[in-house]
């Protein structure tokens, strides 16, 4: 039985920083020329224009609530403790909100139809978390079944919906919250290694979520059907892209080497997914890529033998707001539901995390009129469970 993303939200914090500015900020803190030029070098390559934060620390006139500064201007790293309290408290305001803002515009689900609420989260830990308070504050029924997906890192949003999706195919009256919500900001450190300084140029702040259900989106509304996953390691990187708990923070390790990996093993294994659903690289309309950098942007689409704009809402999300860790190719594919396109677009979405890890999902964009299969809409074979799909979607458009 297929699954299908009926509505997706999406949220950011207040404190908005420009990659200038933040760039600035930056070079202001460096004891040498190098780093100051290295800083700029890195920044103006970034691809980002606008990122968020849960803290205005930096900004002209912002209350320091977190970074603070000696007498001799040297910033005074904040402890895990410190920055995981922070955490604490915005991520259980902001998934409340955000739980409430997707339950308000996913007219076609009342909360009280909610039965599994999934949280992704790398940036942060607390328990009772903010899947908790999502039931407590906005009075979900007390029988709604909680899971968090911890220290994944930037893929997993795909873990989250295969999870919902087989909530679903278990129950078909499963009506599943899925919620990625990532506070990189609060791990920003100020050493001069060229992975942190890339590292703070890149991740910023912000939360999407999704209702995941059996039942297809009704005509006229946009969503998509989750058609398949694959989760696939790179042969070598497992050194290059990192995520570890320290003293002063969580850290990263992000070699420049990561958008050369991901070029030279991406192609076969996407090419992998395809051929067991009897696809090609041509067969697809769309393409819903993680934007973890424009180094890695380019690289995919050199990979893939891309058009320059294939992928434009990835590139516009990363200008917009930046690398939000897991919440990201949420954003990406809301913004594709917006795009004018033909009925079914049949849409691959692929994105990276530690190890390297490569998690892709093929999915279905449904549009305003009653869908049928996107496979077998190009004359392609179709797996038993597409094949099924098309059955339950026309049986539920009636």
């Amino acid at each position: 039985m297929p699954a299908f993303v009926h509505h997706i939200s999406t949220l950011t914090p207040p404190f908005a920083y420009h990659q200038d500015f933040a760039r600035d900020r930056l070079k202001d803190m460096a004891t040498d020329e190098r780093t100051k030029r290295l800083i700029h070098a890195i920044y103006r390559r970034s691809g980002i224009e606008t990122r968020h934060s849960v803290y205005g620390d930096f900004l002209p006139g912002g209350e320091s609530s977190l970074f603070k500064f000696d007498e001799q201007g040297t910033l005074i790293p904040p402890t895990t403790g410190q920055r995981n309290a922070v955490y604490a408290e915005w991520s259980r305001k902001m998934a409340v909100e955000l739980a409430g803002k997707l339950l308000t515009e996913a007219v076609a689900f009342s909360k009280d139809e909610i039965t599994h609420v999934i949280f992704a989260s790398c940036t942060g830990f607390m328990n009772p978390g903010p899947d908790y308070h999502i039931i407590r504050e906005l009075d979900l029924p007390q029988s709604v079944e909680r899971y968090t997906l911890g220290f994944m890192g930037c893929y997993a949003a795909f873990p989250a919906l295969r999870m919902a999706a087989q909530f679903c195919e278990a129950n078909p009256k499963a009506v599943v919250m899925v919620m990625c919500l990532e506070l990189c900001s609060l791990h920003m450190q100020s050493n001069d290694h060229q992975d942190t300084i890339l590292a703070n140029s890149l991740f910023a702040d912000g939360a999407a979520a999704a209702i995941v259900s059996a039942r297809a989106p009704a005509p006229g509304h946009a969503g998509y059907r989750l058609d398949g996953f694959m989760s696939s390691l790179v042969p070598a990187g497992e050194a290059d892209m990192a995520w570890d708990i320290g003293d002063q923070g969580f850290n990263i390790v992000l070699s420049s080497y990561v958008p050369d990996l991901i070029q030279s093993s991406l192609r076969p294994m996407v090419e992998d997914v395809f051929q067991q659903r009897g696809l090609g690289l041509e067969h697809i309309d769309a393409w819903a890529v993680h934007p973890g950098g424009r180094a890695i942007l380019d690289k995919v689409e050199q990979s893939l033998s891309l058009p320059k704009t294939a992928l434009a809402i990835s590139r516009q999300v990363l200008r917009d707001f930046g690398n939000m860790s897991s919440a990201t190719v949420l954003f990406v594919l809301k913004e594709m539901l917006k795009e004018e396109s033909h009925d079914e677009a049949l849409t691959c979405a692929i994105a990276f995390g530690p190890g390297l890890t490569v998690e892709t999902a093929l999915l279905t964009r449904l549009g305003v009129s009653a869908p049928a299969t996107a496979l077998h809409a190009k004359g392609l074979p179709v797996s038993p469970a597409v094949a099924y799909a098309e059955h339950a979607t026309a049986a539920t458009a009636v």
